[in-house]
């Protein structure tokens, strides 16, 4: 069996990106702006979340994540220790009971 060439992904000039992302915030539908243009959607999606500005960064919530990260891994630690079985219920001990039939 012989394999297919390989397909090169289409290129889209900035004028139909442009004409997408349009489409797609005037209809409030990503996806029939999709089959309007017959761009695959996952592609306009793409280019409008590299069409957003990035969100600025606050100092507070770094801080916030540090703490939240911390009591993370200390509730992981406090499961960890939870989970883990007892010595005395790791011994194997030996069935004292016989089947009565």
């Amino acid at each position: 069996m012989e394999k297919a060439p390989p397909t090169k992904r289409p290129r889209y000039d900035t004028a139909l990106r442009a004409e997408a992302l349009r489409l797609a915030s005037e209809s409030r539908s990503t996806l029939a702006a999709a089959r309007a243009l017959n761009i695959d959607a996952k592609r306009i999606y793409a280019w409008q979340k590299a069409a957003q500005p990035p969100l600025p960064a606050d100092p507070g919530e770094a801080a916030e994540v540090r703490a939240l990260r911390a009591a993370n891994k200390r509730l992981a630690q406090e499961l960890g220790i939870l989970k883990k079985p007892s010595p005395s219920s790791r011994i194997p001990r030996p069935c004292d009971h016989t089947a009565i039939h």
